[in-house]
């Protein structure tokens, strides 16, 4: 028999059971025996047989396939959040459809529009900076599409969402400075409009209040960026103050070396005259001169969590309870670029 050819039906004839039986031994559902999933994928297995996409979609109403929309898929961070999707979702049988914005809302929602017209079964998504409407976000639960929104947060739309303390690990970053007698500490900002820009803000200002400190309105600045471009502008805006920091604290990696080498070539030395502290640990950090202190982030386990919610939605459906709230906790990284207590 052709490969091309053959059926579930096929391999329920050649067994003497039913279609339903042979197509949940091949799913792995636990109402089916061990001995005769061990048959079909034995014959499966010789038969070499592949299922007919269409026909499952047709059978159950499903297309086996997830949508993950994220700002860009080239950094560490969602890179590595995707490929921990990939590994949950692969293993129950769903591909995976990624679609970058490039930051853009306009990008976003004509991912969200090809998503849904595509049918795909649910969206894994991390909103970009300039996200501002929920219509698309309701237009797909509208649908049917359940979501599980990660890493950033849209206050005020209601779905399930997997989070990190970007407070808490703001908050840890700045205590540990002050700790270190750092008392000019100038805070890199990342955009305005993103949720975890505010976290981190405010977990700064925070660690400020509760040691006594007053932040100058000159250190607290935000980055029209992500980049160490960006990073750069503004070290040098701030070394031209009359009153330079004595430490920097920065919104991400990028914009934290970015500050570090406009210091560094500006004749200042890290951390001996000014501390940097950055957030993410992406991989590189460890291993510029000197290395860079950091805040890591859970970012593989965020995605495995985001990837089983959406699986447990799919699976169980309006029976679950109300959407899921997690949040994941960071941790300070102290190398090179900050004092020692």
């Amino acid at each position: 028999m052709k490969k091309s050819q053959i059926t579930l039906a096929d391999m329920a004839k050649e067994l003497n059971i039913s279609v339903s039986t042979v197509s949940r031994a091949l799913r792995n559902h636990p109402a089916i025996s061990a001995e005769t999933k061990a048959l079909v994928r034995q014959l499966a297995e010789r038969w070499q047989y592949e299922p007919n996409q269409l026909a499952l979609s047709l059978l159950h109403k499903k297309t086996f396939s997830i949508g993950v929309v994220v700002p860009e898929i080239t950094g560490y961070f969602f890179a590595t959040a995707i490929t921990a999707i990939q590994d949950m979702v692969a293993a129950a049988g769903y591909k995976l459809i990624i679609i970058p914005t490039d930051e853009s809302e306009n990008q976003e929602v004509r991912a969200f529009q090809t998503l849904m017209s595509i049918r795909v079964d649910g969206i894994i998504f991390s909103p970009s900076s300039q996200t501002r409407s929920y219509h698309h976000f309701e237009k797909a639960v509208g649908n049917g599409i359940p979501l599980v929104m990660f890493d950033r947060e849209c206050e005020g739309f209601d779905s399930d969402k997997v989070l990190v303390d970007d407070y808490n690990g703001a908050w840890q970053a700045t205590e540990y400075l002050i700790k270190t007698g750092c008392r000019r500490i100038a805070h890199i900002g990342g955009p305005p409009g993103l949720s975890i820009s505010h976290h981190r803000k405010h977990g700064y200002l925070q660690a400020m209040r509760d040691h006594g400190l007053d932040v100058d309105a000159c250190l607290l600045v935000e980055s029209e960026g992500f980049t160490s471009d960006h990073g750069r502008e503004i070290a040098r805006d701030l070394m031209n103050l009359t009153n330079v920091p004595d430490a920097i604290f920065a919104f991400n990696d990028p914009l934290a070396i970015g500050a570090m080498s406009w210091i560094q070539d500006v004749g200042r030395r890290v951390p001996e005259d000014i501390s940097i502290v950055g957030f993410d640990d992406e991989p590189y950090s460890a291993f510029i001169r000197p290395s860079l202190s950091t805040v890591w982030q859970p970012v593989y386990d965020m995605g495995m969590l985001a990837a089983k919610i959406l699986l447990d939605r799919l699976q169980v459906g309006e029976s679950l309870p109300s959407f899921r709230r997690e949040i994941l906790k960071p941790e300070l990284v102290v190398r090179g670029s900050s004092k020692a207590l």
